[in-house]
């Protein structure tokens, strides 16, 4: 049996913690900057979990993380 390839994509983007929890960051902080207040830059910089909707699929992109 061939091993599994990791999606790559998927493993820049998700990082799996010490408790099993994927990490990712937040979208909308590349561009068109200018309209979104300081509070709103601020809060995506900021770490967060995967939703739980989505921990299963992403899982099986990361067979080895």
């Amino acid at each position: 049996m061939p091993k599994m390839k990791t999606k790559r994509a998927a493993e820049k983007r998700f990082h799996v913690t010490g408790s099993g929890k994927l990490k990712r960051m937040k979208a909308y902080k590349s561009h068109i900057l200018t309209k979104k207040s300081q509070k709103t830059k601020r809060n995506l910089r900021k770490a967060t979990m995967t939703d739980a909707t989505n921990v299963k699929v992403m899982k099986k992109l990361l067979p080895y993380e």
